[in-house]
């Protein structure tokens, strides 16, 4: 138990039965009236964001979420085989468990899986990931003083929006988050 005076950033709470994390929270102490805490929840099953305010000082049930570092191995086609660096158990996750994860992960690289009570329920990359442009069109001569986009497919699979001067084989940094090219890498 915590009470509303406690939450952080990703902090999981445990409200109706239902995961949800926390995604932002300001405590307000407004000139008239009692302080409160206003929160922006994410449920961690569904994804779903809500708006929630608390009295301060309310109790709030916490849940007890295991983080553990893993490693991705392989896509065994009915999910997403993944092995603890610590004691070298493996574990399968589905499709949903893994979800947009899936569009940045390559094999052999390391991950945060969150665990509830033995029950995967995200997976945490990176902020940024390094991965290779496998096709991307051209950019004409003209173009490339622009600042124009175009489309690019990572070795992944997933497209993002690049700048016209990137070329097929270049190694790119690209935000977990938002799916954003963030520059090229230099070996």
């Amino acid at each position: 138990m915590a009470t509303s005076n406690d939450l952080r950033n990703g902090m999981v709470l445990l409200i109706d039965g239902q995961l949800w994390s926390v995604i932002e929270f300001q405590h307000v102490k407004p000139g008239k009236g009692p302080a409160f805490v206003r929160t922006k929840l994410r449920s961690v099953t569904t994804g779903k964001v809500v708006d929630k305010t608390f009295n301060a000082g309310v109790k709030i049930e916490t849940a007890n979420v295991d983080r553990r570092d893993m490693q991705y191995l392989y896509n065994d086609g009915s999910g997403f085989v993944f092995m603890d660096l610590t004691s070298y158990d493996q574990i399968s996750l589905d499709d949903s468990v893994v979800a947009e994860a899936k569009n940045f992960l390559l094999e052999n690289q390391n991950a945060v899986v969150a665990l509830h009570d033995g029950n995967p329920l995200y997976v945490e990359l990176p902020a940024s990931v390094v991965l290779e442009i496998t096709y991307t069109e051209p950019g004409l001569q003209g173009d490339r003083s622009t600042g124009g986009t175009k489309p690019a497919t990572l070795e992944t699979g997933f497209q993002i929006q690049v700048p016209l001067f990137i070329e097929n084989n270049t190694k790119v940094k690209v935000d977990t988050r938002t799916g954003d090219y963030l520059g090229r890498v230099t070996d």
